[in-house]
């Protein structure tokens, strides 16, 4: 007798039904997509969520109605976190071993770091998850999940670090040697008004920095003929050096935008689809 004429017994219903609902909530948390209504309405709750939790941290004096708004974010962070704890095996591709490994992502951690900074408003008993006021900066990176463009850029970076490593060592070695011989070659004490010029070497790097970088505070500024006619070769050989990774960065760019627009179109509608059938197989 053919088995597939048999109905449906009550845990497969069961199963086909958690499934639908986690494949749904895994659209609604993760895809973003633009033709889902509550998939935009759900990331924009986060994206104001975000924004009004980093608000405490524009003011010194503590308000109650930050507390209000403490409660309300992290509260909204846990059931994110949850939500994409729970679809994770979506996300990661690792079956039952995706629930145990996405912990330890790197979004994981910063949604987690999120939350830590809230627990004590909403339980004395999280006292001991008290942390500073500058933890809470950390939410600001939770705005990349929702902007493909700055993910781009990531994505360009970690494939450009071996560019940047060698400008990296490039900045820090011209660093190192503008900062030695501007040190030995600018008198200690500035003869003309009897100030200090660099009283340390610390001094002197941290005014090779910002002449490599063309900032010029104008903080420490050298007295000699000999010390000005280095800073000057500083600040040209620095926007050479900042320069060079720019071309290959924004080539890069270009080209990873263009890959992202043309997998988005060329990426079928239903293709969550085929994840129901094969989740119903690996519970049976």
């Amino acid at each position: 007798m053919d088995c597939s004429l048999h109905p449906p017994s009550r845990a497969h219903i069961y199963i086909l039904s958690i499934i639908n609902m986690r494949k749904f909530i895994y659209r609604v948390v993760e895809r973003g997509q633009t033709e889902n209504k509550i998939s935009l309405s759900y990331d924009l709750i986060m994206l104001l969520a975000i924004t009004a939790s980093i608000i405490p941290l524009m003011f010194v004096k503590e308000y109650p109605v930050f507390r209000i708004i403490e409660i309300i974010t992290v509260i909204l962070f846990i059931i994110d976190y949850v939500l994409r704890w729970i679809t994770a095996d979506y996300r990661l591709g690792r079956r039952g071993w995706s629930f145990l490994i996405y912990p330890f992502t790197g979004w994981a951690i910063i949604d987690l770091l999120s939350i830590l900074p809230g627990l004590s408003v909403l339980s004395k008993g999280f006292k001991i998850f008290r942390v500073t006021r500058m933890l809470r900066i950390i939410r600001l990176f939770k705005y990349i999940r929702y902007f493909d463009k700055i993910q781009i850029l990531g994505k360009v970076l970690r494939k450009e670090k071996g560019v940047l490593i060698t400008v990296l060592f490039i900045a820090v070695f011209y660093v190192f040697l503008t900062a030695l011989i501007m040190f030995n070659a600018e008198p200690h004490i500035n003869p003309s008004t009897g100030a200090a010029t660099f009283e340390s070497f610390f001094d002197a790097l941290y005014w090779a920095t910002v002449t490599l970088t063309t900032v010029g505070y104008g903080d420490m500024i050298p007295v000699t003929d000999l010390g000005r006619f280095i800073s000057m070769l500083s600040s040209l050989f620095g926007v050479a050096i900042i320069a060079l990774p720019s071309g290959v960065i924004t080539a890069r760019y270009l080209e990873e935008l263009r890959n992202s627009k043309r997998i988005r179109t060329d990426e079928p509608n239903n293709d969550m689809d085929s994840l129901t059938t094969t989740d119903v197989n690996k519970k049976k």
